[in-house]
């Protein structure tokens, strides 16, 4: 049990060092995930619209919406993260990852 817990602390530390690059590509896995039914909800709300109004639209949306979605949520996620002790981080991790592998499959 004590190699275990080790292990899991030994990750966790690893993880901690690296957390601002992990918490990076889960936001930016996320916003592969679910940007296509983002992108489908806005095309469905201004479908009716002029093309160069539709288009400024999903220009704002993919550089405003998902940039800044990388650049102010992805420390938030990093903060949350480094919230989690030594033995419990890498276990969340893996829970999260997990999860997002079982949504890309979903998907």
């Amino acid at each position: 049990m004590d190699l275990l817990l080790d292990l899991i602390a030994t990750l966790s530390r690893w993880s901690r060092s690296h957390l601002s690059d992990i918490a990076l590509a889960i936001m930016a896995t996320l916003l592969v995930l679910f940007g296509p039914g983002i992108n489908a909800w806005l095309q469905q709300r201004v479908g009716g619209l002029n093309f160069l109004l539709r288009t400024l639209l999903f220009v704002l949306l993919c550089v405003l919406g998902y940039g800044l979605a990388m650049i102010f949520l992805t420390p938030l996620l990093a903060k949350g993260l480094g919230y989690f002790n030594n033995y419990t981080l890498a276990p969340v991790l893996l829970l999260v990852l997990f999860l997002i592998g079982v949504l890309a499959d979903r998907n």
